[in-house]
């Protein structure tokens, strides 16, 4: 492993820890807060909470075992699995907010009220400090390693800021204000929240296992790298995707069909050194053919440096 891969793997498993560190600590408040107040918007506190604590240890999981280098069986490395992390996390989000949305409307339907507020109150102030530190910690590796796993269980803790907000609303307006139903309400809006971003997570999860392409911007700056290459004359079948937090892009490279292959391979390496300034750490597996040539069909055959032939005197990347 390369130090950029073990810096990675420090900070995510890092982040990981910390994340299990507060959900243990949180889930202990909370469950003494359920049991003091018999709050439904606590409960829902408390079931995210301890579906936190089962994420990040699948989180922690994920991104241990997509640290570990590419072996004979996986050749492109472990990166999916931090995918896989996330997908877990979403199904028991999924669960979680469908239970409490149950117990909402049985307790909006029963007409029941909050026993004591002072411990849940209490508890999620601490909840939101604790939370917050947790937040600026995993920003910073988001940050470092684009991590999946570690975005998704950012998303968890940072919806856990409104949700604590929301208990301490519930809990006031129930037992000092004596608004009826406000903490049945409020637990279904967390149920509702939690939903949401279950949905959202899945998304960026499903686009690294289904191998969705980067993002135009993203594409379009790699190919602006390409372009200021002196002896590459074309640029077809462009192929790129995200695996955990490596990158991987393939395509087919234009050269003046006189170049032997010897000059052609050198140019191939050129490439690559090239491509490394300005995406460190990427993979490329790069197709040399002669000027001309395009034996794919459809989209893979589409030119996408038209402009080459225009720029004779491109210009390397900054150093």
């Amino acid at each position: 492993m390369t130090p950029a891969d073990l810096e990675r793997a420090r900070l995510t498993r890092s982040a990981a820890i910390a994340s299990i560190s507060v959900a243990l600590l949180l889930a202990g408040m909370k469950l003494w807060a359920v049991w003091q107040s018999d709050s439904t918007a606590m409960l829902g506190s408390l079931a995210d909470t301890t579906l936190d604590l089962i994420a990040s240890i699948a989180t922690l999981a994920g991104v241990s075992i997509a640290a570990q280098p590419a072996d004979e069986d996986h050749r492109f490395g472990h990166g999916k699995a931090e995918a896989l992390a996330a997908m877990f996390q979403v199904v028991l989000i999924a669960l979680s907010a469908f239970g409490l949305a149950i117990r909402a409307v049985e307790q909006w339907l029963a007409g029941g009220r909050v026993a004591s507020a002072e411990e849940g109150i209490v508890v999620s102030a601490i909840a939101i400090a604790a939370t917050f530190g947790l937040l600026l910690w995993q920003r910073h590796v988001i940050a470092r390693t684009t991590s999946v796993a570690i975005a998704t269980d950012h998303l968890h803790y940072k919806s856990d800021l409104l949700l604590n907000l929301g208990v301490i609303a519930a809990l006031v307006l129930d037992r000092y204000l004596h608004v009826a139903g406000a903490d049945p309400l409020f637990g279904l809006a967390i149920a509702l929240w939690l939903g949401w971003g279950a949905w959202r997570a899945a998304g960026e999860a499903i686009d690294h296992l289904m191998d969705k392409e980067w993002p135009e911007e993203k594409r379009q700056e790699f190919l602006d790298v390409l372009a200021r290459h002196p002896q590459l004359r074309g640029v077809h079948d462009l192929r790129t995707r995200t695996s955990g937090t490596r990158d991987f892009v393939q395509f087919h490279a234009a050269v003046d069909p006189q170049m032997t292959v010897a000059r052609a391979h050198e140019v191939m390496d050129e490439l690559e050194e090239w491509i490394g300034h300005e995406f460190p750490g990427v993979e490329v597996l790069i197709h040399p053919d002669p000027e001309g040539l395009v034996d794919e069909e459809g989209v893979a055959a589409e030119e996408l440096l038209p402009e080459l032939a225009e720029r004779p005197d491109a210009e390397g990347p900054a150093r």
